[in-house]
């Protein structure tokens, strides 16, 4: 069952890294000219996984990821922070302490960012092929 807590530890991660990694990469990609990031499917998917954190941020909840890879962590007789090499660092990587307001006022002015790359780079719908007049 430590694995399945490892694996779940990994999707956190992952979700995570497209948080951040979705901004960085809709700012840069309009710099760079990259039409395919602006694709309504992508920045739709990306502003609810900040809505999700930002909303659990103001509400007091904890990621139910986190609740799941502890149970999984207790379940396995683990301690809940203990783990392998990869477990370890991720965990490092994703966890830190600090007081729950510094988290609401990062997430909150993160989600900001988000929702103004939304008024500053538009999603835009794919064309249908064939169809150069975007009609």
């Amino acid at each position: 069952m430590a694995w399945l807590a490892d694996a779940v530890l990994m999707l956190h991660v992952a979700i995570a890294v497209f948080v951040v990694g979705g901004l960085v990469l809709t700012l840069a990609g309009n710099w760079r000219g990259w039409r395919w990031v602006n694709r309504v499917g992508l920045r739709v998917a990306h502003a609810l996984a900040i809505a999700v954190v930002t909303a659990e941020a103001w509400l007091g909840l904890e990621c139910p990821l986190t609740t799941l890879e502890q149970a999984l962590r207790v379940g396995a007789g683990a301690a809940t922070y203990d783990g392998g090499f990869i477990a370890h660092w991720l965990q490092r990587l994703l966890y830190y302490a600090a007081p729950p307001e510094v988290f609401l006022v990062g997430y909150t002015l993160f989600a900001a960012a988000v929702l103004a790359t939304w008024w500053r780079y538009p999603p835009v719908r794919r064309r249908p092929v064939g169809d150069a007049h975007g009609r």
